[in-house]
């Protein structure tokens, strides 16, 4: 299944549906932490897209599926 092309504000407002909430913010990244130790910084440029590379590099670091990030779009 193929990543969907999203703007960091869709990624972390799913992010947040899972659980993960945003401990800081320095500049253009966001750092997203999760109750249980999980952790991730997504960057965040007003009106681009964050590329499939990083997107799975994200889900990678959360330790989620790409359908189980689908299932919180």
């Amino acid at each position: 299944m193929t990543l969907p092309v999203l703007t960091s504000d869709r990624i972390i407002a799913a992010l947040q549906k899972a659980g993960f909430g945003v401990i800081r913010q320095r500049r253009s990244h966001v750092v997203l932490r999760h109750a249980d130790g999980r952790t991730t910084v997504v960057p965040q440029h007003r009106g681009r897209t964050i590329g499939k590379g990083l997107l799975s590099k994200v889900l990678k670091d959360v330790q989620m599926t790409r359908e189980q990030f689908r299932s919180l779009l």
